[in-house]
């Protein structure tokens, strides 16, 4: 297992410096740079704009630009930021810690939540329970999650129960640790329950319709004429087999979640990797861009390498091994 993940990590070098490449060439194929803002300012000089092309390498080739900061990657430098005047390093790390908590959030109430609903329809088939949930469903899946997020907002709005964006409320210093926790989860809940509700949907009509296609196997039938309980038959048996496809989709629900906050970050005003992105892009901030770029694509294969790990640890059939 450790060899295993040692080759994926290994294999995700070229991947992110890929990557990385492909937001360099498609910053530089857009007209014009960071710079051009100042050129239409009266107030800065051509001596003072030379300086900062000077400074932030942007009177050099592309070639030089790109080869220059990954070597400063290689010295874990992120390069530097044209619009904050600060080291990459320094905004990306608490937007980054903003979208991970983000995600982490919506990955747990969609899991928490889609998991039993999945069992209970199955277990109640064509039951007004198993209706209900298949309705709720349909209603989920066919409402886009920043159009679920405005109307939260409009509902906070107009209720004032939860505050209406950002991440902390004007008197946020002067709470209790605990008041400040409870404050930053107030602020947590419209985002992850509109990113969570369509992968709710999602998730709880795969768990039904595999626990549907075991709860047919001869084992379980097996199972039941021996005389085992039914709770041990569903949660022992049927659940353990039924839950390691889903399992296998851990790591692209996470990405999919992180690709599905930028727009949820920027409608809610959470400050995470998506409104820095677009900040980034506007700015032509190309460093900054690709700073986010790769931390997004960092999270996304660990993500699928912890699935690829629990699926081996729960799944005593698949073993990694050196053929």
């Amino acid at each position: 297992m450790g060899r295993y993940a040692l080759k994926r990590l290994l294999l995700a070098i070229p991947m992110l410096l890929g990557i990385t490449l492909l937001t360099f060439v498609l910053m530089r194929l857009t007209p014009g740079n960071y710079l051009d803002t100042m050129r239409m300012d009266p107030q800065f000089s051509q001596e003072t704009i030379a300086r900062y092309e000077a400074l932030y390498q942007l009177d050099k080739s592309l070639v030089h630009q790109y080869v220059s900061w990954v070597c400063n990657l290689l010295r874990l430098e992120l390069g530097y930021s044209f619009h904050y005047h600060v080291p990459v390093y320094k905004i990306i790390g608490e937007r980054l810690w903003n979208t991970f908590a983000l995600s982490l959030a919506a990955l747990l109430v969609t899991w928490g939540i889609a998991i039993p609903l999945g069992i209970g329809a199955a277990l109640n088939r064509n039951r007004w329970v198993d209706r209900s949930v298949q309705f709720f469903s349909y209603i989920a899946l066919s409402l886009p999650s920043f159009f679920l997020a405005m109307i939260f907002l409009y509902w906070a709005s107009q209720t004032g129960i939860l505050p209406l964006g950002g991440m902390y409320s004007p008197n946020h210093e002067r709470l209790s640790m605990l008041g400040k926790m409870q404050d930053v989860l107030r602020h947590l809940a419209i985002p992850t329950l509109a990113l969570s509700i369509g992968s709710i949907a999602a998730l709880q009509r795969i768990m039904r319709g595999n626990m549907l296609e075991v709860l047919g196997q001869q084992y379980i039938m097996t199972a039941r004429a021996k005389g085992l309980p039914e709770n041990r038959v569903i949660y022992s048996h049927a659940l353990r087999n039924a839950i390691n496809p889903l399992i296998t989709l851990l790591g692209y629900e996470f990405a999919s979640l992180l690709s599905g906050a930028a727009l949820i970050e920027i409608i809610c005003s959470w400050p995470g990797l998506g409104s820095l992105l677009l900040t980034a892009v506007r700015s032509k901030d190309v460093y900054l861009v690709m700073a986010s770029m790769m931390m997004g694509s960092i999270l996304f294969i660990i993500g699928n390498l912890l699935a690829d790990i629990v699926l081996a640890k729960t799944d005593p059939r698949i073993r990694y091994e050196k053929r």
